[in-house]
């Protein structure tokens, strides 16, 4: 098998309505209940969904609690005493400003539709006049000044998207937790929620897990779990959902040092995402002009999606309030010794309620921003002289580390033995990798249905490898092809498909 000849030239940018069908077709993502018409901003992972969004949340993990001595994971439960979103302020403030329009009768986020005012703005290089209006956003809802945010949307010309009109209810606040029943019977069952976050399972077990795993300040908490929120308005099919999935990392830290180290996490955050393939052009941090009371510093990391620049993590710089929140109303102690020596007094800083940066990935809106920037189209040209030819070419550049399949294995015909050669190679690589055998179609449309779920291998078994057991392997991103033993295919595959490509650009 020859080298095709080649040049390929990347095409237009992909939108989302392309992304959405993709991701259907191949068996990344599927509107959940589908049967029954779906059930709005609730969405299932396919076959080769559930193998992308594994990889990177398994990419996440080892990056925290592997490469880091002083990070350690948990899991904690979904369900959590009430008392835990009193304290952590919830039940009282956990709330989006809602706007409704009198004539479309559609529901809205108020801070959504100057977002998108301000995104308009930016688009057409009015930069400062997107500042200033965001700017003014965040001082009227920091003052808690409803009407306020109501004038400001009259005044910037805001319509209704269905209706085209301005006839805008009051700006209210409505509250975005799940609640349900806990208890054998309703008479004597309790309220309690689904977790909003999955932060507050962390600084609850604050104490368990630094005593356990003999920890000292500075140290991590990870976790990775499922949230759920009663968005307003649910939409960017998986961007912003109703059962979301979160990776979270609170950083505990010595009061006085919490800036140095939401840099530490601010910086060593975005060079994770670059590594793992979104390029630096595509990636922004913005600061909040909006803080919580408690909060020192707050940033977002941003992704360019086909809709805009919309955050796929948070840094926060949370001051000591969530423990110090938990400790007055447990009235259980949140602190911690410190046995290293304060030089300003050479004593021990000794007992205090450590603060806490939190890093915080939304894995939903991650393996959305991944497979926005995987999806591309490029023109190829294939054949020589009079046979070339030149075609669209569509494909999911996934690093190999993430893939969802790392290698498919063709046998060029179903018969002759080539099957079972097959067959036998997959048995080899089968324990360390996950790789499958294709014997349907040609060859060609064999290459093309792996390019279109981001296979990086394809591996061709010939008549020429019952003679001397090598083979043809396929690259997805080039299209060049190399012929190698089989004994080697296992340290080659190893080599292209481990998380250490990644880790060793961190």
């Amino acid at each position: 098998m020859s080298n095709p000849a080649q040049n390929s030239a990347a095409t237009t940018e992909s939108t989302l309505a392309d992304i959405v069908s993709h991701a259907k077709e191949y068996g990344f993502v599927f509107p959940s209940s589908e049967i029954y018409d779906g059930l709005a901003a609730v969405y299932d992972y396919g076959p080769n969904g559930v193998e992308l969004k594994n990889n990177l949340k398994q990419l996440w993990w080892k990056a925290m609690t592997q490469l880091n001595q002083n990070v350690v994971g948990i899991d904690a439960a979904i369900f959590m005493h009430p008392l835990t979103w009193k304290a952590s302020g919830h039940v009282d403030g956990f709330s989006d400003p809602m706007i409704d329009n009198l004539d479309s009768k559609k529901r809205y986020r108020a801070d959504v539709l100057l977002e998108e005012k301000a995104a308009e703005y930016e688009k057409n290089g009015e930069i400062a006049r997107a500042e200033t209006l965001l700017a003014e956003m965040g001082r009227l809802l920091t003052a808690e000044d409803l009407a306020g945010v109501k004038q400001l949307i009259i005044d910037e010309k805001i319509l209704c998207p269905v209706s085209k009109t301005g006839n805008w209810t009051d700006v209210r606040q409505f509250n975005l937790m799940f609640s349900t029943q806990v208890g054998a019977v309703a008479e004597g069952s309790s309220l309690i929620y689904l977790r909003p976050e999955t932060a507050q399972g962390i600084f609850v077990n604050f104490l368990n897990v630094q005593k356990s795993a003999r920890q000292q300040v500075p140290f991590g908490i990870a976790q990775i779990g499922k949230a759920f929120r009663n968005e307003i308005v649910a939409r960017q099919f998986i961007f912003r959902m109703r059962e979301f999935e979160q990776m979270e990392m609170q950083f505990f830290v010595r009061p006085g040092t919490e800036g140095e180290w939401y840099q530490h996490w601010k910086e060593t955050r975005r060079r994770w995402h670059e590594a793992l393939g979104l390029p630096a052009a595509k990636l922004r941090f913005h600061d909040h002009d909006k803080l919580a009371h408690y909060a020192k510093a707050a940033v977002d990391i941003e992704y360019e999606f086909p809709f805009g620049f919309k955050e796929i993590e948070g840094i926060h710089s949370r001051s000591d309030f969530d423990l110090t929140q938990h400790q007055a109303l447990s009235r259980k102690k949140q602190n911690y010794f410190d046995n290293d020596i304060n030089p300003e007094t050479g004593k021990p800083y000794g007992n205090y309620v450590p603060f806490v940066v939190e890093t915080s990935v939304g894995a939903d809106r991650l393996f959305l921003a991944t497979l926005c920037q995987a999806f591309q189209e490029e023109t190829i040209t294939e054949g020589e002289g009079e046979e070339q030819k030149t075609k669209t070419r569509k494909l999911l550049r996934l690093h190999p580390a993430v893939a969802p399949v790392k290698a498919a294995i063709f046998p060029l015909v179903k018969k002759d033995g080539l099957p079972e050669k097959a067959n036998e190679i997959y048995q080899t690589l089968r324990y360390d990798f996950r790789v499958i055998v294709e014997e349907k179609d040609a060859i060609g449309k064999r290459y093309t249905r792996q390019d279109l779920i981001g296979t990086p291998f394809c591996i061709a078994v010939d008549h020429q490898t019952l003679e001397d057991n090598t083979v043809t392997v396929r690259h997805r991103d080039s299209r060049e092809q190399t012929r190698m033993p089989i004994s080697e295919l296992h340290g080659y595959i190893g080599h292209a498909v481990s998380f250490s490509r990644i880790f060793e650009q961190l």
